[in-house]
């Protein structure tokens, strides 16, 4: 084995993380939906380079690219907080191929209510997936609170769907416009990712997450840390669903009035989805960077036990503590 390069930290980012668009930079790098591709044997092989890396060793040769490239990889698979494997399905860079099928498919399906059942179904199925897998790890959650919240969130965007499209009917056939009937997808995503993500990470919002200062070191659990985070993740993965499906019924709405387009109907499903692909593209990291991964909260916004703990052990050396938010 060789010793690491002078100077090089591989945990250091590569951009300035107190910005968005060093944000932006980082999560287009770690949700390239092309590492969704990487086989196992190589996601592991990144996964014992990096951690070589951290305690000073790497094989002999090494670039500084290979390096790199195998943090990119194991950014994009390993959890931030328990190091473990995550399912592909929850990866952040399956978020591309995996919503861009769906949320194409619901826009394109929202004309009946059992089509938009069960793509509202599925929708949410793939959520609670994706909200589990990127909890914050050290907040364990039970299986029948998984339960509990995947029943709760899919029960919400089906009866917002379901209520919004048949409302919208109505609207139509007192002359409403067309156009808010699209749009009744978003509305259900957006309504269920106010419940289903809060549901998923209840335990952090219950026991709180665990707060570190600067340099890592445990200061405590907090409840108000994990609502912050909450909340910005909620944010965020309404930001990611928005452009997408706000913009892209407007589009397909003028779309459809052309005679080509009416020639092709079949091909109207498939279209919808690459176009939804292109928005996610940019909007999943875009999303991700609206809020820092390291999320921090003043010592003064902290619960009042927690805050004179810290006090009492440190004094005023910790303004702020940091905690991961998921994503």
């Amino acid at each position: 084995m060789a010793t690491v390069p002078l100077g090089f930290n591989i945990d250091a980012p590569r951009w300035d993380q107190s910005t968005f668009v060093g944000r932006l930079k980082h999560f287009l790098n770690i949700t390239d939906p092309r590492t969704v591709l990487v086989p196992e044997e190589e996601l592991d092989q990144a996964k014992a380079l990096v951690e070589g890396c951290r305690a000073g060793l790497v094989p002999p040769g090494s670039s500084r690219e290979q390096l790199l490239y195998a943090k990119k990889l194991y950014d994009s698979a390993f959890h931030p907080d328990s190091g473990e494997k995550m399912n592909l399905i929850g990866r952040m860079s399956f978020q591309v191929p995996g919503g861009m099928a769906l949320t194409g498919c619901m826009l394109q399906f929202y004309r009946t209510v059992p089509a938009v059942v069960f793509w509202q179904w599925v929708n949410q199925s793939f959520n609670a997936i994706v909200n589990y897998t990127n909890r914050n790890a050290a907040s364990p959650i039970s299986l029948r609170q998984i339960a509990v919240a995947y029943v709760t969130a899919t029960g919400t965007a089906l009866a917002t769907a379901v209520g919004l499209n048949l409302y919208t009917k109505v609207r139509r056939a007192g002359a409403g416009p067309p156009l808010l009937a699209r749009w009744v997808p978003f509305a259900a995503v957006a309504a269920a990712n106010c419940v289903n993500i809060p549901m998923m990470r209840q335990q952090e919002i219950i026991n709180g997450v665990v707060v570190t200062d600067r340099d890592n070191n445990e200061l405590g659990r907090s409840r108000r840390a994990a609502a912050k985070g909450i909340v910005q993740v909620v944010v965020s993965r309404i930001a990611m669903a928005a452009p997408g499906m706000i913009i892209l019924p407007i589009i397909m709405e003028r779309l459809e009035k052309f005679p080509f387009m009416q020639r092709i109907r079949v091909l109207h499903g498939p279209l919808q989805v690459l176009l939804c692909g292109g928005f996610l593209l940019f909007m999943v990291p875009a999303a991700c960077a609206l809020f820092p991964q390291r999320c921090s909260l003043a010592l003064a916004d902290l619960e009042l036990e927690l805050r004179d703990s810290i006090m009492a052990k440190h004094g005023d050396k910790v303004p702020y503590v940091y905690f991961n938010k998921g994503l």
